[in-house]
C-alpha cells in the first residue's frame, strides 16, 4: 500500500510541476539571471508549490497518519508560505528565522524528550530548514540531498513516512535536473529541509534520546549531511570575514567544484556520495552506541 502512495505522489510531482510552471509564468514568479546565478534563462519558481500540495495530499491519503502528521503538516505549511512570500517580496533573515523557529517548536512540542534535548532538536530542525535553502544553488542539489536522506531513513524507519516522500521528490526532480525547467524557490527548499528534519525527529530519533548529549549532538550533525556541514562552514567563513552569516556568496561546496570545471553531474555525484557517507556514519554511530 505504501508503494501505491509513493507512486501516486510521484505522478503528482511529474504532472503537477509543469502546471505550476505555467502558473508561475502567469503570476510572474520567475527567477531572472544575473549576479551569482548560473542559469542563463528566466526560469519559473513553482516546484515548491508542488511539493507542498503533494505532501498535504499524501498526508490525507494516509489512512493512519498518527500523531506526527498534523503537527508536521501545519509546521510545513508555515515554512512553505513564509518562503513563498519571500520569493515574491524578500523578507529579512530575522523574520524568516523567527517563523522557522516557531514551526520547529510546534513539531518538537509533543515529542516526550528532556528539555535540553528538546532545545537541541528545535535548533536542529530550524538549522536543517535553512541549510537546504542555502545549498539550493545548483540544479537538482537540494532535491537529491532530500531524496537520499529519505532513502536512508526508509531502510531504518517507517515506510509510511518515507516512501510517499521519496515518490514526491523524484517526480519533481525530473523537472529540476540536469537542466532545471523550474526552481524550488525559497518555499520549496526550506520545505524540503523542514520535512526531512521533522520526520527524522519523529520516526527515528526518539530511540536516540537515551544517548549522552555530546554523542547525540554528533549524530544530529552527521545525519544533517552535506547541507548542514556546508552551511556551518559557510557561516563560519562569513563571520570570520566580518560579514553576516546569512549573506549570500559563491563559497559553497558546489560553487567551488563548479569553479574547478567539474560538470553539474559530477558535482552532484560527488556531493551525493559524501552525503551518503555522512548519513551512514551518523546512523552507524547511533547503532554502535545504543547496542554497545
Amino acid at each position: 500500500m505504501f508503494f501505491f502512495y509513493a507512486f501516486v505522489n510521484f505522478l503528482w510531482g511529474l504532472i503537477a510541476t509543469p502546471v505550476s510552471m505555467s502558473l508561475s509564468r502567469t503570476f510572474r514568479l520567475l527567477d531572472v539571471p544575473g549576479g551569482r546565478k548560473q542559469h542563463q534563462i528566466v526560469t519559473p519558481r513553482g516546484a515548491g508549490l508542488v511539493l507542498w500540495t503533494g505532501y498535504l495530499l499524501g498526508s490525507l491519503l494516509n489512512a493512519n497518519p498518527g500523531v506526527a502528521i498534523p503537527y508536521i503538516a501545519t509546521g510545513a505549511t508555515a515554512v512553505f508560505l513564509v518562503g513563498y512570500l519571500d520569493d515574491m517580496h524578500p523578507l529579512s533573515a530575522v523574520k524568516r528565522l523567527f517563523f522557522h523557529l516557531v514551526a520547529a517548536a510546534w513539531v518538537v512540542y509533543p515529542i516526550p524528550v528532556p528539555l535540553s534535548q528538546r532545545i537541541l532538536l528545535l535548533l536542529w530542525i530550524t538549522g536543517m530548514t535553512n541549510a537546504y535553502n542555502l545549498i539550493d544553488g545548483m540544479d537538482g542539489l537540494s532535491l537529491t540531498m532530500a531524496f537520499l536522506t529519505a532513502l536512508v531513513a526508509w531502510w531504518g524507519g517507517n515506510p509510511a513516512t518515507w516512501l510517499p516522500l521519496l515518490g514526491l521528490i523524484l517526480g519533481v526532480l525530473i523537472w529540476n535536473f540536469p537542466n532545471a525547467r523550474t526552481f524550488l524557490g525559497d518555499g520549496g527548499s526550506t520545505l524540503l529541509g523542514f520535512l526531512c528534519a521533522s520526520h527524522l525527529a519523529w520516526d527515528l530519533f526518539p530511540r536516540f534520546f537515551g544517548m549522552r548529549f555530546p554523542v547525540l549532538l554528533l549524530v544530529l550533525f552527521l545525519v544533517g549531511g552535506v547541507p548542514v556541514m556546508d552551511t556551518l562552514i559557510a557561516m563560519t567563513r562569513r563571520v570570520l570575514n566580518k560579514r553576516s552569516p546569512f549573506s549570500p556568496d559563491r563559497g559553497h561546496a558546489h560553487h567551488k567544484l563548479l569553479d574547478l570545471k567539474f560538470s553539474k553531474g559530477q558535482v552532484l555525484l560527488l556531493l551525493a556520495l559524501f552525503h551518503l557517507v555522512l548519513l551512514g556514519s551518523g546512523f552507524m554511530l547511533a547503532g554502535v552506541y545504543l547496542f554497545s
